[in-house]
């Protein structure tokens, strides 16, 4: 009966959008750092491995989480990276060991459906999915609440810099990796660091899609850096390495 009773309000949004009715807009994961009440071990993960569900509605796919060493005595920076449209959390297979590196718990998670929401729907399921990721996270990693970034490709860096834009208060740090474009829901919260990627070969995007996008963000006040690397519409691991040396000075 109490699953029954949790369930119910992502039912009620999922019918809403499925039905073709009023479609309320979710933009805020309200969940924020804590301290964890059940430690993994350090190593890789299986997020939410035997709780694939999310208020009784059960994800389409998962994702992976890599604990530091160093996580197991302190505090440790957070990044959750978001693929791009038609993807999979494994695109990130080669950054995820570069946690321990770095001493950088990292996370690559999966859309719910082919891409993010706000891209060819309205905002809701995939905020609401995040919100319980996170709050999975932090239940199980000791997360330093000053480095909490969230990053993507394609796809996944829109929506990254999008919905971080409206939850500074939660991320601390922004990174969206060839994203082509912005549309942050309103209001606008906080102000996050924000570290713009292109690859000089993205044959996607081009490079002046995201050059576009640095005078506007540092007009609105945010701390911008922006990079161009030599490299294809992607995310390679040599790329990453700067990405977490960025997250940590």
């Amino acid at each position: 009966m109490r699953r029954w009773h949790i369930a119910l309000p992502l039912v009620f949004l999922c019918c809403a959008y499925a039905c073709g009715g009023r479609r309320p807009e979710i933009t805020r994961i309200e969940v924020r750092a804590m301290a964890p009440s059940d430690p993994l071990a350090p190593g890789s993960h299986r997020l939410g491995s035997g709780t694939r569900w999310v208020h009784g509605v059960g994800l389409k796919h998962d994702g992976y989480l890599t604990v530091p060493r160093r996580a197991s005595a302190t505090r440790v920076p957070l990044l959750v990276l978001l693929h791009g449209g038609g993807g999979r959390s494994e695109d990130f297979n080669e950054v995820l060991p570069l946690a321990d590196e770095f001493g950088v718990a990292i996370a690559a998670i999966d859309s719910r459906d082919n891409t993010w929401d706000a891209i060819d729907s309205p905002w809701g399921p995939d905020v609401v999915s995040l919100d319980h990721t996170l709050r999975y996270i932090f239940e199980h990693v000791a997360v330093d609440p000053a480095r909490v970034a969230l990053g993507g490709l394609s796809d996944g860096g829109f929506y990254a810099l999008s919905l971080g834009l409206a939850n500074g208060d939660l991320f601390t740090h922004l990174v969206a990796v060839a994203p082509g474009y912005m549309r942050p829901p309103r209001p606008l919260v906080g102000h996050p660091k924000i570290l713009l990627l292109h690859g000089s070969h993205d044959n996607v995007y081009s490079v002046s899609s995201s050059l576009r996008l640095v005078p506007e963000l540092q007009s609105a006040g945010y701390d911008v850096v922006f990079k161009e690397f030599d490299g294809p519409h992607w995310l390679p691991a040599s790329v990453a390495r700067e990405v977490l040396a960025w997250m940590l000075r």
